[in-house]
C-alpha cells in the first residue's frame, strides 16, 4: 500500500511538472481561442502581423532580461535604454552631430548611426553592471537608480521634444532608416531581427562555456566563483547584453514610429520580466531558455494586442499585466518546490533501495 501510495504521488508529480513546463503553451492557445471569439477581428492577416511586430519588441527585450534573470539579477532600465537609445538615433538623424569647436555638423550615414547607437546601449549594461559589481549595489537598486538616469538622459537630448524627422536626406546621405520598420514578403525585419538574436542567443546560453557560466553563476554565485568563474566579468557582460538587445529594440521603434520620443519604452520592463518568468526562467537564478522566454513574449503580445482590440481601457490592462507577472512568479514558485520534493523523494528512493540490497546480501 505504501510503495502503490509513492508511485501514485510521483505520478501525480509528474504530471503537474509536464503541465508546468508546458504552461506557456497551453496558455497561448487558450489566449489564441478566446480572442479570436471576443475580438472578431483578431485572427486576420494585419491582426496578426501587428501582433508579430509587438512580440517582436519584447522579445529581442526579453532576451537581454532572460540572461540577466538566470544570474539571479535584474534589469530595470531596459525600458529607458529604449528610450535614450532612440532619441541617440533619431538626434544623429534629424539634427546630425554638432562640434561647436569646429563648427561643423556631421551627418552619419545609417549603418553608422545604428552602430554608434549599439555601441551607447553596450556601455550603458557595462556600467549597471559595474555598479552591481564593483560597487557592491543589488541589482534591483541599481538599475532603478539607472532606469532614472538613462530616462532622465532622453528627456534632456531635445528637453523633452520629438525627433519627428528621421527618414534623412539624400544629399546629406543619411537616408534608409526605414530598413527597420520593412517587410521580407509579409514577415516585418523585427520579427527576423528576432529569430536572429534568439538563434544566437540560444546557441550561447546552451553550446558555450560562457552560457554555462551565466547558468553557474545564477546557481550558486559563491560555487562558481570556487570554480575559478570570473564572475563579476561574466555579469557584467550579462548588462552589456541586456543594453544591446534594448539599444537594438529603441532602433526599431523609432524606425517603425519614424519619429523618436523620450517616453518611448516606458514600463516596457514589465514586459520583458513577464516574458521571461512566463518563458520559464526562475526568479531565483540558474535556469532559462531562451524557447520558453520567446513563448513568454508571445503570450504578452497577444494579450496586449487582444486586450486593446476588444476595448479594455490601459488602465485595466496594467492591472491585469501586474497580474500576469505575479502568476508567473507564483507557479515558477510551485514548480521548484515541486521538483524539490521529488529529488528528496528520489534521494528516500534510492536510500530504501540500497538497504533492500543490502539486507539481501
Amino acid at each position: 500500500m505504501a510503495a502503490d501510495t509513492k508511485k501514485g504521488s510521483g505520478g501525480n508529480n509528474q504530471l503537474l511538472m509536464t503541465l508546468l513546463k508546458g504552461r506557456t503553451l497551453i496558455v497561448l492557445a487558450i489566449l489564441f481561442v478566446f480572442f479570436s471569439c471576443a475580438a472578431p477581428n483578431f485572427f486576420n492577416v494585419d491582426s496578426l502581423l501587428s501582433v508579430a511586430k509587438h512580440v517582436a519588441l519584447y522579445g529581442i527585450l526579453a532576451i537581454g532580461m532572460t540572461y540577466v534573470i538566470i544570474t539571479g539579477g535584474i534589469d530595470l532600465s531596459v525600458g529607458a535604454v529604449v528610450g535614450f537609445c532612440g532619441m541617440i538615433a533619431g538626434g544623429f538623424l534629424q539634427e546630425g552631430l554638432t562640434l561647436p569647436m569646429f563648427g561643423v555638423t556631421i551627418y552619419m550615414s545609417v549603418p553608422v548611426v545604428v552602430l554608434v547607437t549599439l555601441l551607447i546601449g553596450i556601455l550603458l549594461g557595462i556600467i549597471n553592471g559595474l555598479i552591481i559589481t564593483k560597487l557592491g549595489v543589488t541589482p534591483f537598486i541599481a538599475t532603478l537608480g539607472t532606469m532614472y538616469v538613462w530616462r532622465g538622459f532622453a528627456n534632456i537630448r531635445s528637453n523633452g521634444a520629438t525627433f519627428n524627422d528621421i527618414a534623412g536626406k539624400a544629399g546629406l546621405g543619411n537616408t534608409g532608416f526605414s530598413f527597420f520598420s520593412s517587410s521580407v514578403g509579409i514577415i516585418p525585419m523585427g520579427v527576423i531581427i528576432l529569430i536572429i538574436f534568439a538563434v544566437i542567443a540560444g546557441i550561447v546560453l546552451n553550446k558555450t562555456a560562457f552560457g554555462w557560466h551565466v547558468l553557474a553563476i545564477g546557481g550558486n554565485t559563491n560555487a562558481a566563483r570556487l570554480s575559478g568563474i570570473k564572475v563579476d566579468k561574466s555579469l557584467i557582460i550579462v548588462y552589456a547584453i541586456s543594453g544591446f538587445c534594448s539599444a537594438m529594440v529603441g532602433i526599431i521603434t523609432t524606425a517603425q514610429l519614424m519619429a523618436a520620443h523620450p517616453a518611448t519604452g516606458t514600463s516596457w520592463e514589465m514586459n520583458a520580466i513577464a516574458a521571461s518568468v512566463l518563458g520559464g526562467t526562475s526568479m531565483a537564478g540558474g535556469v532559462g531558455t531562451i524557447v520558453g522566454t520567446i513563448e513568454g513574449a508571445f503570450v504578452i503580445g497577444v494579450i496586449n494586442d487582444g486586450m486593446t482590440m476588444m476595448g479594455v481601457t490601459e488602465f485595466w490592462q496594467q492591472v491585469i499585466r501586474g497580474l500576469v507577472i505575479i502568476i508567473a512568479v507564483v507557479i515558477d514558485q510551485v514548480q521548484r518546490n515541486i521538483q524539490a520534493r521529488m529529488a528528496l523523494q528520489a534521494r528516500n528512493e534510492s536510500k530504501e533501495e540500497d538497504k533492500a540490497a543490502a539486507a539481501t546480501a
